[in-house]
């Protein structure tokens, strides 16, 4: 067999050995939780509903039964309704595992232009406890409390 050839096998080795490895990579848990709380964040800029929705469970409970997954819906389907405008920021987010589960904190600021929200505007600190459904990762539990 020439040189040639052997170079030739061994670079198409080497190429499917890294097509393996690169199809068997996957998201750490982490990141995805962390990419859902950024398209939540979204969703609210967005004031898209199911967009915010999707990200949470079926049996969300925000601030222990203050707010449910369709509370948290209507409240987007409303401004968006209303014309109002609402911003999101958020600071840097710690996630941790809890044996099968993530809790995630954060702080996060609200700032609108309308009227809807002035009385729950400002910066909030931010726990939230996900889960794994399927294929994704979905808020179950959430508690935020003003700090400012």
């Amino acid at each position: 067999m020439s040189n040639m050839k052997k170079v030739y096998r061994i670079l198409c080795l080497l190429g499917l050995l890294a097509l393996g490895t690169t199809g068997c990579h996957r998201t750490p848990d982490e990141a995805l939780i962390r990419q859902a709380i950024d398209t939540a964040a979204q969703a609210t800029e967005q004031l898209d509903a199911s967009a915010l929705t999707g990200q949470l469970s079926d049996d969300f409970d925000g601030n222990n039964g203050l707010m449910t997954r369709q509370d948290a819906g209507n409240l987007l389907r409303v401004a968006r309704l209303r014309g109002e405008t609402l911003h999101a920021v958020i600071g840097p987010v710690d996630v941790s595992p809890r044996g099968d589960r993530y809790v995630a904190d954060f702080t996060v600021t609200l700032t609108s232009g309308g009227k809807l929200f002035p009385a729950q505007l400002g910066v909030y600190k931010v726990e939230m406890a996900w889960r794994r459904e399927g294929h994704d990762w979905r808020c179950y539990e959430a508690s935020w409390t003003q700090s400012l």
